[in-house]
Order: C-alpha cells, then structure tokens, then sequence
C-alpha cells in the first residue's frame, strides 16, 4: 500500500524527532506521522503534546543513537527518518539516517552550511562581479589588524555557529581592539564586510536536486544606541549581537525595576517587487546547489543589499518555530509540517487558509539580576491583549536571570496578529510594555542564635 494511503496508526510512517518542542511534535502528527520523541532526560513536555511514544538515549553520542533506534522494528527505510530541528540536533539526525538507510539531508551537505568560510566562497561564486570581502582569522590577536583590513564597519563571527551566537558587530579600531578579549587566543573565526539593507529570513524545502522557497520573514533588528559619527549601521545587525556584556549581574530591586529590553523581532507579510523576489529566490536556490543539499529542510538569512541579495548564513534545518508559526498565520504555509511530509513520503499536511493579514513577533530580554516573582500577573495580562497569540517564557517564573542572552536565545517573545500592519505594531507594542518585572518585597528577616537578622535564602534556580 503506497505510504500515505494508510490509516492503521501501526502502519503509518515514524518521525524520530531529537529533543524536540512541542511544535514539532504537533507537525509531525499534521503530516500524518507517528511522533517519537528521542531524548537523553527525563519526560519533557513534549511528551504529552501527542508523541506516541518515547526513546531514552543520549543522541549527542552517534554509537548509542544508532544503537538504540536500530533496534526498533519501526526502523524501515521508507518508513522512518529522523529529524533534528535544532542547531545541534541536524548533524545528529543525518548522520543517523545515513548509518540506519533512512531518507533525509546528507551529513555532507549538514556540514557544508555550517562552515561558513566554504559558504562565503562559495556564495561569491553566484555574484562575482561584486563579491562580500572576508578573510578567516585563527588568532584574537589578529582582529585588529584583520578588521582594518576589511574595512568598518565589519563583522567577526566563528566560522561554525549558528543563531548568531558569538557574533560581533566592530565599527571602528577600538571596537576591533575590545574584540579582541571576546574569543579564545587560538581561535576560528571569520571577518567580512557589513552587509547593509532589510534581512530576511527564508524557509525552503528540497526535495531530489529541486528547492521550493516556501515563505520569508523579515527580521526586525533590536534597538541600539546610535552609531559612532560617520559611521552606519545595517539594518540586519546590532553592534555587539550575541556577546554579553561585560558588567556583573545586578541585585536587589534596583535591577528589578529596570526596564525590559526590546529584543528583534520578525513580521509577515514580506513586500518585495517580482525583481528582488525572483533575486532571493535565484541565490538561495545556488546557495543549497553549492552545498550539495539536495533533500531537506533549510533556512537561509538573506540580506537586501544595495548590489543586491547577499547570504548572511544558512542551514540544514527550518528556522525557529516561532518563525514558521508567522507563515502558517498569515499565507496557510506549514514548514514543519511540509518537512517531516516530504521526508517520509506523504502527501503533506491539510493546507489551512491564513488566519490574519499579518503577523509579528517581538523577542523581549529582562536584565541580569532580575527576579522574576510577580511576572504572572504581567503574562496574563500581556496575552489578554487582542491581537496576541501567545507569550512564552523561557525562563522559570521563580527564576533569578543570572545574564543577558547571546544569540538567538531570549527569555520570551510576543507573538500577534492584526488586520494592518499598524494594528500589528499596537497589539506588539502594548504587550510588550505589560511584561515589566516589579521591584520584589524585602527578604523577611529570620534571627540568628545570635540575634543578627539573616535574609531568607533565595532559590539558586536560575537561567544559565
């Protein structure tokens, strides 16, 4: 019987997804999968949000990875694959589909968009007239000199990463000599010109050599002190992205009360005429030939640049959840659910009308030293506004932020919709100011044996 005519749950194919969320164990079950979730802890809320069953094993550790699922009777090519939706999890997952025979994305083709030297190289081969300048960097020692050589502004990231972790914006020599303290002595990273211009985020399927862009998002940059005289900076990029900063963690409720940092965000529907369309299209379609990825998911940071589109990054793995959700609201497009569908040879999920004209999200960032006690009465308020759709937190409410973020993490977002893009904007700018931290009540005070007045301890949970 062809795979997807079946409608024994027995009989339907497995999706092993890797320490996944709930959204994408939901996806799987729109594709018409059973959803295993394969993880190393204990049960995680995944769990209950409709897996059909549970693997424990460490799939950080190729042996036992394959070990374990090679010993299941669902493990038949054609009817399995395992999939890795986060940064660390993809490489895992294709190396384990290729040790078991399972369809999806080589290992190869993983790896290629990681290395994001051999992907500039290769990138500049699609656009040779006006190339990005780069030039890879194996000392700290060296960013100075390197960061001059290209010009400022500019920006130094690890040649392997993802999400933005360990990036850093440097617009002038004393910016360039401070990075210097940023990475190790010995080190692998990579310095390139400023790509200037609106950034996207775009989502893309391949399957057997041919790549369909399903959707982007436009990235919203979080906002920063105004730039050095003479010196601009991008749309794309903050100064500084993905580095904490260097000052220790505030206490007490002088670090309660400061405000919430506005982090990025993303927003649909993306306005682009058919010239600049069909341009992104044309480079990531190159970028994923370049690779050799020929089957999969991927996602790809583009940047609208006066020359024209350039590549930021790529990847071998849809984008963030969130990021996939603002598609399926506002054009039906399901990523996650397309992805898993693809793989294992299904029709695909229901396609679903769009729900809203346009969507958003707004990542928000509490400051080091905050105690989060009080913030329920600011979610339920900030999710009561019409227009938003959810508002999760990242970290535990009883939690003690011990720094900022770096990269793509943030301790919650503001997912909405609305009818204008105005609209939008109100919903996300209303929600966003609700989710303030108040100043904590003074510890009680319990007396010693000797009479001196102790703070209650606090809980040592906090958001590493």
């Amino acid at each position: 019987m062809p795979i997807g005519t079946t409608t024994s749950p027995r009989q339907r194919p497995v999706a092993f997804l890797l320490s996944p969320g709930p959204a994408e164990v939901a996806a799987a079950r729109r594709a018409g999968a059973r959803a295993v979730v394969v993880a190393p802890g204990p049960s995680v809320p995944s769990d209950r949000e409709g897996a059909e069953r549970r693997v424990r094993t460490d799939w950080r550790d190729h042996r036992r990875l394959v070990g374990a699922l090679g010993r299941l009777a669902e493990v038949r090519p054609g009817r399995a694959c395992v999939f890795g939706f986060g940064p660390d999890a993809a490489l895992a997952a294709a190396r384990a589909n290729e040790a078991l025979g399972l369809p999806g994305t080589p290992a190869d083709a993983v790896t290629a968009l990681m290395d994001k030297a051999a992907l500039r190289a290769r990138s500049n081969a699609l656009h040779a007239a006006r190339p990005v300048s780069f030039v890879r960097c194996g000392r700290a020692a060296l960013i100075p000199f390197l960061t001059a050589l290209i010009g400022y502004p500019c920006v130094v990231k690890p040649r392997a990463g993802s999400g933005g972790e360990g990036l850093r914006a440097v617009r002038d020599a004393a910016e360039a000599e401070a990075a210097v303290h940023d990475y190790p002595e010995v080190t692998d990273l990579l310095v390139e010109e400023y790509l200037e211009g609106p950034r996207l985020g775009v989502a893309a399927l391949s399957r057997q050599g041919h790549h369909r862009v399903l959707g982007w998002t436009h990235h919203h940059p979080a906002p920063h002190p105004a730039p050095p005289p003479g010196v601009r900076v991008a749309a794309g990029i903050r100064p500084g992205a993905g580095v904490a900063p260097g000052t220790g963690p505030r206490s007490g409720a002088a670090a309660a009360a400061a405000a919430v940092r506005r982090g990025p965000g993303y927003q649909v529907p993306v306005a682009l005429d058919a010239g600049t369309a069909e341009a992104v299209r044309a480079l990531v379609r190159g970028v994923l030939d370049l690779a050799g990825h020929r089957d999969g998911p991927s996602h790809a940071e583009v940047v609208l640049t006066p020359y024209g589109p350039r590549l930021a990054e790529a990847h071998a793995r849809p984008g963030a959840e969130e990021c996939a959700e603002l598609l399926r609201l506002t054009h039906g497009t399901d990523v996650l659910g397309t992805a898993v569908a693809a793989a294992l040879g299904l029709p695909g999920p229901v396609r679903r009308p769009p729900v809203a004209a346009h969507a958003g999200l707004r990542y928000v960032d509490f400051p080091p030293g905050c105690r989060l006690d009080g913030l329920t009465g600011a979610l339920a308020a900030a999710r009561a506004v019409p227009g938003v759709v959810r508002v999760p937190l990242a970290v535990p409410a009883d939690a003690t932020v011990q720094h900022a973020p770096s990269g793509s993490l943030h301790h919650a977002y503001v997912l909405a919709t609305g009818p204008t893009r105005h609209a939008l904007a109100r919903s996300l700018d209303r929600a966003t100011a609700l989710l303030r931290v108040p100043a904590p009540d003074p510890a009680p005070h319990t007396p010693n044996p000797r009479g001196i007045h102790i703070p209650r301890p606090r809980s040592g949970h906090g958001d590493d």
